[in-house]
């Protein structure tokens, strides 16, 4: 129960994300967010887009695992798509900065940490 909540938080954190790399790029709140200049964020819009589309897949993988026709099957995808996450968080943390260890991969430790212990 635990774990399934934390994973629905990692899945809901991806969600925010693709809407604010896919929606809200260009706007204040997304310029907030990333720490850009209107400029590059124009330049830069359809990379993000894409950046969105791949967090909208982990968010996808995750909520896939909470389903619950996976009829206990779903334990395997929460686990492959948070070490997804997981990994993303800390190649971001590396190259961009260490916010997104504590945005991403942090979250998704703790829900793997709590879907591993309390199945």
């Amino acid at each position: 129960m635990i774990g399934d909540a934390l994973v629905a938080v990692v899945a809901l954190i991806h969600v925010y994300i693709v809407v604010l790399e896919m929606v809200l790029w260009e706007k204040p709140q997304g310029l907030r967010a990333f720490g850009t200049t209107p400029r590059f964020a124009h330049q830069t819009r359809v990379l993000a887009a894409n950046q969105g589309l791949y967090n909208g897949f982990l968010a996808a993988g995750l909520l896939w695992g909470l389903w619950p026709w996976t009829g206990g099957g779903g334990e395997g995808a929460k686990i492959f798509f948070l070490c997804c996450v997981i990994v993303a968080g800390l190649y971001g943390a590396a190259t961009v900065g260490p916010r997104i260890l504590f945005v991403q991969a942090v979250p998704a430790a703790l829900a793997l940490l709590a879907v591993l212990v309390m199945p």
